[in-house]
C-alpha cells in the first residue's frame, strides 16, 4: 500500500483527490492537513466522504507527512516549494498541483506568480507531471509539477501536430479559444464565483496574458523542439465544472492531403485517457465529467486549411486531481489507469 499524504485537502482539487484515492485499491490515506480545520473529521466537511474517508484533518505541525510515501500539495502556489526539500530529503516523493514546479525559468515564474522561488535547484530537477508526453521521466521522478487544468487541454490538443519531425501547421500563431466551469477559480468566496455573478453570463478573462500562457508554451516547445507562437483566451462559462478548448491552427501548403484523423489516432493509441472521437465528432464536457477521460475531436471545414481542434476534460481530474493519481501511478509502478476508471456522470 502507498501511504499518502494531502497538504490542503479542503479545497475542490483536494476533495477530487480524497474520493479518488478513497477507491484507490494501492492507496492508504494516512494524512490530510488544514490549519483551520484541526480535528474535524473529513466526512463533516465533506459528506459525500462519509463511510469512505475516517480520517480528521490536521494542523500540519501535528502532522507527520516524512512518515508518508508520497505528498500531495493541493494549495495555493508558493506552499509546495516551502516545504518540498525537507520532504524529499525523508525519501518521500512529492506531487504539486499548483504552478510551483512547472515553470522551469524562475524569472518567468516570478513574472506571473509576483513571488520569488524558493528552490531553484529543485526547479531544475522537477519534472511535468503530462503522462501522455513525459510518461518515462515521470516513472523515476521524485518531485512532480502537475500541469495546470487548461495547459493539459492545449498541449494534447496540439501535441500530435508539434511531436511530427517538420511542421505540419503554422506554428508561430496557433489559437486557443478556451472555457472553463467556475470550480476552476477554486473554493472561495470571491464575486465573480457567487451564483448571481457567475450564472447566466459568459466572459473572456486574462486576455492580455494569463498564468497558463508561459507553462503552456514552454509545454508545447519542449514537445516541437522548436519555437511556437500561441494566443490564448479563456473564458468563464455558467457551470460547475469542465473545459472545452477550441484550437486552430493554419495547415501547411505542404502539408495539404495529410491524414490528421489518422494521425491523432496513432499518436494516442497507447494512451488510456485520451480518446480520439470519430472525425467531425462535437464532444460535451458532460462525456468527461468526473472522469479522468481527455476526448478530442478533429473538424477541417471544407474548402479551408484550417484545421480545428475540440478538446474537453474535467478541469477537477484530468486538469488536477486524478491527473496526479495518474502520475503517482507511473512513479510507484503501478498500471497508470488503477484508481482512475470512473465512468463519466451524466446528465
Amino acid at each position: 500500500m502507498i501511504k499518502i499524504g494531502i497538504v490542503g485537502g479542503t479545497g475542490y482539487t483536494g476533495v477530487e483527490l480524497l474520493r479518488i484515492l478513497a477507491a484507490h485499491p494501492q492507496a492508504e490515506l494516512s494524512v490530510i492537513t488544514s490549519r483551520k480545520e484541526d480535528g474535524m473529521p473529513v466526512a463533516e466537511m465533506f459528506p459525500s466522504l462519509r463511510g469512505h474517508v475516517s480520517l480528521a484533518f490536521s494542523a500540519p505541525e501535528k502532522a507527520r507527512l516524512d512518515q508518508c510515501d508520497v505528498v500531495f500539495f493541493a494549495t495555493p502556489h508558493g506552499v509546495a516549494m516551502a516545504q518540498a526539500r525537507e520532504l524529499l530529503a525523508a525519501g518521500v516523493k512529492v506531487i504539486d498541483l499548483a504552478a510551483d514546479f512547472r515553470i522551469k525559468d524562475t524569472a518567468v515564474f516570478e513574472q506571473w506568480y509576483g513571488m520569488p522561488h524558493s528552490c531553484p535547484d529543485l526547479l531544475e530537477e522537477a519534472v511535468y507531471g503530462l503522462p501522455e508526453v513525459n510518461r518515462e521521466a515521470i516513472r523515476n521522478a521524485r518531485l512532480i509539477g502537475l500541469p495546470g487544468c487548461y495547459p493539459t487541454s492545449m498541449q494534447l490538443g496540439f501535441a500530435p501536430l508539434l511531436a511530427q519531425g517538420k511542421p505540419l501547421v503554422n506554428e508561430a500563431s496557433l489559437i486557443a479559444d478556451c472555457k472553463s466551469g467556475v470550480s476552476g477559480a477554486g473554493r472561495k468566496a470571491e464575486i465573480p464565483a457567487l451564483l448571481a455573478e457567475a450564472s447566466d453570463n459568459f466572459k473572456a478573462y486574462g486576455v492580455k496574458g494569463h498564468r497558463h500562457l508561459p507553462e503552456t508554451v514552454q509545454g508545447l516547445e519542449a514537445i516541437a523542439q522548436r519555437k511556437v507562437g500561441l494566443t490564448f483566451v479563456p473564458h468563464l462559462v455558467p457551470m460547475i465544472r469542465g473545459i472545452h478548448s477550441t484550437l486552430y491552427a493554419s495547415i501547411l501548403p505542404e502539408a495539404r492531403g495529410t491524414d490528421f484523423q489518422a494521425l491523432y489516432e496513432a499518436h494516442y493509441r497507447n494512451d488510456p485517457f485520451v480518446d480520439v472521437l470519430p472525425a467531425g465528432s462535437h464532444p460535451e464536457t458532460r462525456s468527461v465529467r468526473a472522469s479522468n477521460m481527455l476526448r478530442i475531436a478533429l473538424h477541417q471545414p471544407a474548402g479551408s486549411d484550417q484545421l480545428v481542434i475540440l478538446v474537453v476534460e474535467d478541469n477537477l481530474v484530468k486538469g488536477a486531481a486524478g491527473q496526479g493519481v495518474q502520475c503517482m501511478n507511473i512513479m510507484f509502478g503501478l498500471d497508470e489507469t488503477t484508481g482512475l476508471r470512473h465512468v463519466p456522470v451524466m446528465p
